[in-house]
């Protein structure tokens, strides 16, 4: 996500200000525009958005309250880190959710919504050499796996989880050795789909997201 792409948000979508303000600091939190430990500061977040501050005052409430942001010393917010325990929650969480997407979409996608996927994993191993580019396409493969589940409650507790995925900081495919196995992962769950074995598909989603977390621990290690 460019930076000037979350400048605007879902302002012209005739949001309130204040909801505007906060999807845009969301999704600024989610591409990695803002990473943990860093500073949130009215005053600079009300200027680039071109807005007065009762909205970002607003949005900052929301951040707060949701876990995302919490107060630093002096004036601002600061991006929350998850410690080990979180993380390890988190991806137990992701691992139940994930298999329970994949099952449902070897039930219910269809052959333009697999061809779909596959092309995106053709652009995430095209983008071997950009790790940030590679999350951004591995996150899109994976909501468009929820989207194809078919079921709106499953796609809901995604959204929810995003917000802490924001919190992870670095992507696991800056962890040497991970991009190459994240990619047959993907290319043998898109086969499970294409099949219709759907618990082929739940196997090999949570074996991938295992896999993730193992690669985010040693990252966290490695500091």
């Amino acid at each position: 996500m460019a930076e000037q792409d979350w400048l605007l948000g879902d302002r012209s979508d005739g949001l309130p200000l204040g909801e505007a303000v906060f999807r845009s600091l969301r999704e600024a939190l989610r591409s990695g525009l803002y990473k943990p430990g860093d500073r949130l500061r009215e005053e600079d977040v009300a200027s680039r958005l071109q807005v007065s501050r009762t909205p970002v005052r607003e949005a900052f409430g929301r951040l707060v309250s949701k876990g995302l942001v919490v107060p630093g010393q002096g004036r601002g917010l600061i991006v929350r880190r998850l410690d080990t325990a979180e993380v390890v929650e988190l991806y137990a969480m992701r691992e139940i959710l994930e298999a329970a997407a994949a099952r449902l979409a070897a039930r219910h996608a269809s052959e333009p919504e697999i061809d779909a996927l596959r092309d995106l994993e053709n652009d995430f191993e095209a983008a071997s050499a950009d790790t940030q580019e590679m999350a951004r396409l591995n996150r899109l493969f994976h909501e468009s796996i929820f989207a194809a589940s078919r079921n709106r409650y499953l796609d809901s507790a995604l959204q929810e989880l995003q917000d802490a995925i924001a919190l992870l900081g670095r992507t696991t495919f800056s962890v040497d050795g991970r991009p190459n196995p994240a990619a047959r992962e993907h290319r043998a769950l898109i086969d499970a789909m294409e099949a219709h074995d759907a618990d082929a598909a739940e196997v090999i989603a949570r074996s991938h997201i295992r896999e993730s977390l193992r690669a985010r621990l040693k990252l966290m290690q490695a500091g």
